[in-house]
């Protein structure tokens, strides 16, 4: 079934998926990374046009589902508790209620909904298994699994390219589709990859606050001698340009309420609208 595709409508689908980095410093930028891999792995399985923009929209949207999820479970810095991962792992369901009555919400929910089901039939929140899960969802789980390893979280640092690409083949034909890790494992290998790793957006490398440890949220407008506040400990830097990122000069001054205020990645929205082709086949 084909479906237009208005772009005011995608936009506004976009920017409900922009709330959970408004949420969640640890993962500035995530979104943005998990659709290009998601796009990247498309493409290289040799998928339609219309499918490689979906797996893009999938991975832009995959993890709107943790705006349901307490804070405290969200950012907690050491293991999960049995009880802590159950509600962890409401947000694909969470996410998949949120859009599904948007008029594009379709496009993405089943990326949404089942990117944490493993092809080994042991994940969630349905346990499918194999082919049952979508493709879309099936490319997402590998893309979000290599940022989540190759990204900074609460409870730990992140890992370079090879060593998340060792612990993603472990799951070969447990969590992950065999063939498409096979594909997703020659994009790093090539180098792919590597504009993407650890960037926020084209040409903008990750910032850390260095007293607490996560993202600063910059963009590509930003330029030297910018500030920035880290949301987390509400501290303020100052920004020195440092080739295609910056170092980071704290200041003694504290970050105001108006400069803690979250804002949309606009920049990644735009460009995912851009992107859209008129229509795509369902």
């Amino acid at each position: 079934m084909k479906r237009t595709i208005e772009k005011p409508l995608l936009k506004s689908l976009a920017l409900m998926a922009s709330i959970i980095e408004a949420r969640d410093a640890y993962t500035g930028g995530h979104l943005w990374r998990v659709s290009q891999y998601a796009a990247q792995l498309a493409e290289k399985g040799n998928l339609p046009a219309d499918m490689v923009f979906l797996a893009r929209l999938g991975g832009f949207m995959h993890d709107i589902g943790k705006v349901g999820i307490p804070d405290g479970v969200l950012g907690k810095r050491g293991r999960l508790t049995p009880a802590e991962f159950q509600i962890i792992r409401t947000h694909p369901g969470i996410g998949a209620m949120l859009i599904q009555e948007h008029p594009l919400g379709d496009l993405a929910l089943q990326a949404v909904h089942q990117h944490h089901e493993w092809v080994d039939g042991r994940g969630y929140p349905e346990k499918l298994q194999g082919e049952a899960i979508s493709i879309l969802a099936r490319i997402v789980s590998i893309a979000d699994a290599f940022d989540a390893l190759t990204s900074s979280r609460p409870y730990r640092s992140r890992v370079f390219t090879d060593a998340a690409v060792s612990a993603l083949q472990i799951e070969r034909r447990t969590q992950f589709d065999s063939q498409l890790l096979d594909t997703f494992v020659g994009l790093a290998a090539s180098g792919a990859l590597d504009d993407r790793v650890g960037h926020s957006e084209w040409g903008v490398a990750l910032v850390e606050c260095p007293n607490c440890g996560p993202v600063i949220t910059i963009n590509r407008d930003t330029r030297d001698g910018d500030t920035a506040v880290c949301r987390v400990c509400g501290s303020k830097h100052r920004l020195h340009r440092q080739e295609d990122g910056f170092a980071i000069e704290p200041l003694e001054t504290a970050a105001t309420a108006d400069e803690l205020k979250p804002r949309a990645e606009v920049h990644s929205i735009d460009e995912l609208v851009r992107q859209a082709p008129a229509w795509v086949d369902i």
